[in-house]
Formats: structure tokens, sequence, C-alpha cells
């Protein structure tokens, strides 16, 4: 028997572990959100309008406990606080939200205890940076629930991040920029890819969009997707190299088959992939930011234009490389004054061994 067409492409029904169905809709370039049922009623088929449309946030009809994780992030998706985030920031905090309610969105959080949270995070010790991620998601949530009055105290305070390295993702090096370069080719999308991130400081969101329609007169101008700080930089000449080569009628200077541009994470994976090839697994586009950033901070850029490099809104990230590259200055500075003085102590040495020398020369003279 011919099967007839879903009347509602991209959804899917999900069973959850209590045995409840969902139906859940997904579609590439599109967020994913969960659709309240009954399957092809008027709520339904209101949210699934919304969600063609590239809605953040279905708002479902159907009724969670009061006073659980289900319901305390239902609250959070109507809050204006997660109404001024970025869609791209609400995409990926919305991505952590529903995979922590699918394992507890049916527990109480006014009885969520210090040890319990040690207990999930436990389970993520061999990744820590997964672990700290996990604690900072449900002091969100905590400090919602406290505004929503289901909880007076976080229950999270108190409990210890896992020791994970400082630095984030790795910054990448000279050397390896080099390595990058001469794996690829100049005339390559990979270096054309990773100039501009390098001396735009744009992030795999940013640099997805960037086309002609952001250079003018000799400068390249965006607006961050991620915090909306306006970045206005002259393009510099290694940057102007990869660019001259691309075609003056294409808007987008990244793009894959057929002309499309990336999507940011399909970007990120694809820039991965040239890492890995030229031997730099340890390496990605975040880290290129970080690169940029650290030549400015020891060329002796002050916060105020990292900040302006970056896109940031406040100067708190550019302090970190300002106060990075002013320790190297201040070593390389102790090392330089160590070395004098040891020049100086070899010469006074040498000089009064010279004169020993003289004088038992005179002696022997004198006999």
């Amino acid at each position: 028997m011919k099967r007839g067409k879903n009347p509602y492409p991209g959804v899917s029904e999900n069973v959850d572990r209590h045995g409840t169905g969902r139906w859940r809709f997904r579609k590439k370039g599109l967020p994913s959100v969960y659709l309240p049922g009954p399957y092809g009623s008027a709520a339904f088929r209101t949210a699934y309008d919304q969600a063609l449309k590239g809605a953040s946030a279905v708002s479902p009809s159907r009724r969670f406990e009061y006073g659980t994780f289900d319901w305390l992030i239902e609250q959070y998706y109507r809050s204006a606080t997660w109404q001024k985030l970025a869609a791209i920031t609400q995409k990926n905090r919305r991505a952590d939200l529903e995979r922590f309610r699918r394992e507890h969105g049916s527990k109480r959080v006014a009885l969520l205890r210090a040890m319990h949270v040690e207990a999930l995070l436990s389970k993520k010790s061999e990744t820590p940076a997964a672990a700290n991620a996990l604690l900072k998601l449900i002091r969100r949530l905590c400090r919602f629930a406290i505004r929503k009055g289901l909880i007076r105290v976080d229950p999270s305070i108190g409990v210890e991040r896992y020791g994970e390295n400082p630095d984030g993702f790795h910054t990448w090096t000279d050397d390896e920029v080099a390595q990058f370069e001469e794996h690829h080719g100049v005339d390559s999308k990979a270096v054309l890819a990773m100039r501009l991130v390098l001396y735009t400081g744009a992030s795999r969101q940013d640099v997805s969009g960037l086309g002609w329609q952001n250079v003018k007169a000799g400068r390249i101008a965006y607006r961050r997707g991620k915090t909306s700080g306006e970045v206005d930089l002259p393009i510099l000449d290694e940057l102007y190299e990869v660019l001259s080569a691309v075609p003056a009628d294409r808007m987008i200077f990244i793009v894959h088959s057929g002309a499309k541009p990336y999507k940011p994470t399909t970007f990120g994976n694809w820039f991965r992939d040239q890492c890995v090839a030229a031997g730099l697994p340890h390496c990605s586009s975040h880290g290129l930011r970080k690169a940029g950033a650290t030549r400015l901070a020891n060329a002796g850029a002050n916060e105020l234009e990292i900040m302006a490099f970056l896109g940031h809104t406040t100067p708190n990230e550019a302090r970190t490389y300002i106060k990075k590259a002013n320790r190297i200055r201040l070593a390389d500075r102790g090392m330089e004054r160590l070395i004098s003085a040891k020049r100086e102590q070899g010469v006074s040495n040498l000089v009064a061994r010279l004169d020993k020398h003289r004088a038992k020369a005179l002696k022997n003279q004198e006999k």
C-alpha cells in the first residue's frame, strides 16, 4: 500500500524515557522545536506554522507540572531574558537546555541539593569543560528559579568547578599559520578563510556572511552576530592579497557547492577538517581570533583597541591578552637585566684576574 504524503514535513515523533511521545520539528536552517499535541490539532498547526517561519521559541500548550525543571525551562523560554539573546545564542543554549530536560525535566527544582549537582558533574569528570558548562547551566536555571519564587537559595553555590585549560581554545602560533598556508597554498579557499578570521577577528558566524558588501575604501566592516558590536578595520596587505583573487560579483567570500554560503556550524566543521589536513588537529577558527588579539597585544595595543578588533562591547576579555603580553614583556626585561648584570660581573672578575696575573708577573721580574 502506498504511503500517504506527510502533511507536516520535518515533523517526527520522539518517545522519551517515560514512554511519552512528543512531536518534534526539525528542518535544515531552522531551529529544532517540540510542538504541542495532539498531532494535527489547532495548537499543533499554529506551532508548526511558527516553526516554519523560523520562530526561535514555540510556546507549547502542553502543561508541565508546576515546580519541575520542565516547567521552569518553559518559563525561561518565555522570559524577557531569553528574548534579548541573539538567535545563535538561543539556538546553542536551547540545545543544552533540552538535553538537560530530557534527563531531569520531571524532577522538582526545590529538591535539588549541592550533592545532586556534584553527582551530575562527576559523570563528566573526564571532560572538565563539559562538566563546567553543565554547572553554568544549572546555576543559570537556579537563578531564574529564585526569580520565579521556586527556591530561595541557589543549591549550586559552593560546588567547585573542575580544573581545565585556563586558556580554552588553542591560540595559533606564527609557525602554525605558516604551516597551514604552506600545506594549502595562498590561492586556496582554506587560506582565504584563515586570513579573513586572523585579520578581522570574525567568528565563524560572522565570517560566513562576509563579502564585498562589507568592503569600502580599503576597510572591512561588519556587525558581530553574537554581541552586536561594530567592527571596522583597515585591510592589511596579507588580507588584500587573498581577497583580490575573489570575483568582484561574489557577495559572499567563503562559499561551498552551488556558491552557497556556509552555516556557522558547517563552516566550523569544514575549517577544522582543513586544520587536520594541514597537520594541526588542535587548531580551530576560534583560536585564530585569539591569535589576532594576541598579535595586537604583543604589538602594544591597549584593551580598547583589542576590544574593537574582537567586536566586544566590554574590555573584560581584552584585558586577558594585555596581561599576558605584559607578563612576557616584563619577563624579557627581567632577563635582560640579569644578562646585563652577569656581563658586568664577568668583566669585573676578568679585571680582577688580570690584575692578579699582572702582579704575579711583576713580582717574578723583581726576582
